[in-house]
């Protein structure tokens, strides 16, 4: 056997397979978790501290078979996984003790009442219960028009090398019917390579990208284009679009 560099940290990439595939292969969790029983706790960054946990990815899918299994490996339960799982008392105490905890939106921004809606009837006296706060939803973005969204998207190039690009695309039907966001995000924001996040307008062509609210992606219309500026943290990054062939 190969030894990874990275041992005796689990590879990114089974971590990262662990928390993908616990959204809805409840076999290959099992059998993930029965070569490493460790991996029912795994998380994986998606992008700009987009932390998520196998049992976080459960949750938010009301994917219950496989929430169950993975606490019973040794995931710590979560507000999260409580509120798909219809857990009303622990709900309650969490909130009590916590005031304010209903604000608290999980992996990729998905709020507690959506998780609570994921866990469909199960879930129904929590969502009962978190409908009596008025902010334990996500906020609704602020709206784009078409003509904002042609004029943003485009290819975004910060570097020399192929994976220094971003595409900005408005493809949004894989939220078109998905119940985990109360309103769908609005435009994709995907580095070369990497997997896609999800952008919500906060006005002024200022984003922020799914699970990282204080992350901020702003377009700037200058003379000759757009230019990208994405600050997190200590990081800020300036990428000017690509420019289209003429037609």
């Amino acid at each position: 056997m190969i030894i990874s560099d990275v041992f005796p940290a689990h590879p990114p990439e089974l971590a990262r397979e662990m928390v993908t595939i616990a959204h809805f292969d409840l076999q290959r969790v099992k059998e993930l978790v029965g070569a490493r029983q460790s991996l029912a706790k795994a998380a994986w960054d998606w992008g700009f501290g987009d932390w998520e946990t196998a049992l976080g990815a459960a949750s938010h899918m009301g994917n219950r078979p496989i929430a169950e299994y993975l606490i019973s490996q040794g995931a710590p339960p979560s507000l999260f996984s409580a509120v798909m799982l219809g857990q009303l008392e622990v709900v309650k105490a969490l909130v009590a003790a916590a005031p304010g905890v209903e604000r608290m939106r999980g992996p990729h921004s998905i709020s507690l009442l959506a998780h609570a809606r994921m866990g469909d009837q199960a879930a129904r006296p929590v969502f009962d219960f978190l409908q009596s706060f008025r902010d334990a939803d996500a906020d609704a973005p602020i709206s784009l028009s078409e003509g904002q969204i042609a004029a943003l998207v485009g290819t975004y190039v910060f570097g020399v090398g192929i994976t220094q690009q971003v595409d900005l695309t408005a493809d949004l039907k894989m939220y078109a019917n998905n119940k985990m966001y109360t309103h769908p995000p609005q435009l994709n924001w995907t580095r070369k390579g990497t997997m896609t996040r999800p952008l919500f307008h906060l006005g002024n062509l200022t984003f922020y990208p799914a699970g990282a609210p204080t992350a901020r992606v702003t377009f700037t219309e200058v003379a000759d284009g757009v230019v990208m500026t994405v600050s997190d943290g200590e990081l800020a990054l300036s990428a000017p679009r690509k420019r289209q062939p003429a037609q």
